[in-house]
């Protein structure tokens, strides 16, 4: 058994232990209080589920087992002199609760090189769909086709013992997020580079190597690639994608069934389809003044013009934070490292100078700050990823460490099949009747 998996094997068997001692003694706690606008506003804020790997402050933003993004950046293993993290470093924080060393991230980047290949069945999948289907379409169509190389599936068909469960879905995690960045970069060169494919790089990094296979070289696009995987890993366990992954998996699906779920509710406009959605609202707004550098002043009427057509300003805004989201100041202070003089990053800043005091003095927004879309768009523009109907993918791959992480947990602890009563809108008019 490699360390990893026994360092989550002893941590998880200790707090399975622990909890079920909690639930037998205070099982009939109340733990929160529903409203009525909770149950017709998408249940937002209701304290119903568990998840270890990280949780959402107001305040300070996503915490990764604590650490907030700033103390990750300082802490975390970083390769050669790099200035950002290597995803690999969360990965093993989220799994097992412990800053790792840099030998250890070191094995776990060896060990996804060497459970990197993709299935050859898996790319003739691809190849059959249509080259305009929606990148998103693809990479869900490209996962479900990995289902076939399931450990959990095929020892469950055996009679895997419930207690072993956690064990095959270890596996299974492992391996999936070994192979995404070749599934997600075989997708981009088929989508946008005429099927020319770059063939992986085992002797790199998880991120770099996503990197070179998408064709984009450089140090600081690595180190950019980077730092974007472990800020989007995870949001704590309400966000669509988190959730819609551990409902599937809470019926004992595999990794890949679950993790395609999750990855349809990415897809969605309201969640991590956003992210293009913000470069196409910048690409507009320059395109409409005619200019690469607007003005502060020319970009506070563009503002001004697309709240008075009753749309939303891309990128700002969050359903927690009340604060700039620290991924988009993670990103920010990147982009000041290395890319001062673009054009579309200097664009970026300009609308943070001026989009939160127009929408502060609407004096209805909660939350006038940017969020993690506002930026990560037009860095990877700079850097020529311009088709940003792939961004949603890049936001998916980094995405699968938080949630298969804590799908781990959830096949260790023992979670049973995630079963809300209903009721409908005639029993709740009953409850008013009087």
């Amino acid at each position: 058994m490699d360390e990893l998996k026994q360092k989550f094997s002893e941590k998880s068997s200790a707090l399975r232990n622990k909890l079920r001692s909690l639930v037998r003694e205070q099982g009939g706690t109340k733990m929160d209080e529903v409203t009525l606008g909770q149950m017709y506003g998408g249940m937002r804020g209701v304290k119903s589920m568990i998840w270890e790997t990280s949780n959402l402050d107001a305040q300070e933003g996503i915490k990764f087992r604590g650490y907030n993004i700033p103390q990750l950046r300082d802490l975390l293993p970083k390769l050669n002199g790099s200035d950002e993290p290597l995803p690999e470093g969360l990965f093993w924080l989220m799994l097992v609760g412990e800053i790792p060393t840099e030998d250890q991230v070191s094995w776990l980047a060896a060990e996804w090189a060497g459970r990197s290949k993709v299935p050859d069945h898996t790319f003739k999948v691809l190849d059959n769909l249509p080259v305009e289907t929606h990148p998103m379409t693809q990479f869900v169509v490209g996962i479900n086709s990995m289902q076939t190389e399931s450990v959990f599936a095929k020892r469950y068909f055996e009679g895997l013992s419930k207690h072993d469960f956690w064990d095959a879905c270890y596996e299974d995690t492992m391996n999936l997020i070994a192979r995404l960045p070749q599934l997600a970069a075989y997708i981009y060169r088929r989508s946008f580079h005429n099927g020319d494919h770059i063939a992986p790089d085992s002797s790199l990094d998880w991120g770099a190597n996503f990197a070179h296979m998408l064709g984009i070289e450089g140090d600081d696009f690595r180190d950019f690639l980077r730092l974007y995987l472990t800020i989007h890993a995870d949001h704590e366990g309400g966000n669509a994608s988190a959730h819609t992954t551990h409902l599937v998996g809470s019926t004992l699906s595999d990794a890949y069934n679950s993790m395609s779920a999750g990855m349809n509710a990415l897809a969605g406009p309201l969640h991590g389809l956003a992210n293009q959605e913000v470069i196409k609202w910048i690409f507009e707004m320059l395109e409409s003044l005619d200019t690469q550098s607007p003005s502060k002043e020319q970009i506070a009427d563009f503002v001004r013009q697309t709240l008075d057509a009753g749309k939303v300003i891309p990128g700002y805004g969050h359903a927690v934070l009340r604060q700039p989201d620290p991924r988009f100041t993670a990103q920010q202070r990147f982009a000041q490292r290395n890319l001062q003089d673009s054009d579309i990053v200097n664009v970026v800043w300009k609308l943070f100078d001026v989009v939160p005091p127009i929408l502060d003095s609407l004096g209805k927004v909660k939350n006038p700050w940017p969020n993690v879309d506002a930026h990560s768009g037009a860095i990877l523009v700079h850097y020529g990823l311009k088709e940003f109907k792939y961004y949603t993918v890049l936001f998916g791959v980094s995405r699968a460490l938080g949630v298969l992480s804590a799908l781990c947990w959830s096949r260790a602890i023992g979670f049973p099949l995630e079963r809300p009563k209903s009721v409908t809108s005639e029993w709740i008019f009953s409850q008013f009747a009087n």
